[in-house]
């Protein structure tokens, strides 16, 4: 059940949240914010020292059987990407992604 939506930038920091629940919004803003900061740490320690390659794996973000929601949302970004008058880096603020988004967190929900 996907109950929350983050988009992240390469420089890691969120370009798009999105939450079903509003009244448990903050919650989840705190979740994806903590996980940045373990992926940022996992990188981090890999200037530091010799780390182990595989110290950098995560395991399965994602159950196999919603790879179809994924790659909706995949393609739904590429198009955010491609339009000419969006600025990488910048929030996303498309209409069509967000009613994308929201149609996922209700056919899920």
């Amino acid at each position: 059940m996907a109950v929350c939506i983050a988009v992240i930038a390469k420089e890691n920091y969120p370009l798009y949240i999105r939450s079903s629940p509003t009244e448990n919004e903050l919650k989840f803003h705190y979740m994806v914010h903590t996980s940045l900061d373990v992926v940022d740490e996992k990188i981090s320690a890999m200037g530091k020292a010799l780390v182990d390659q595989r110290e950098l794996y995560l395991g399965l973000l994602y159950p196999t059987e919603d790879y179809k929601m994924f790659r909706k949302l995949h393609n739904s970004y590429t198009d955010v990407m491609c339009n000419p008058f969006y600025n990488p880096g910048d929030r996303i603020q498309s209409r069509a992604f967000d009613n994308m988004v929201t149609s996922m967190m209700i056919q899920v929900c």
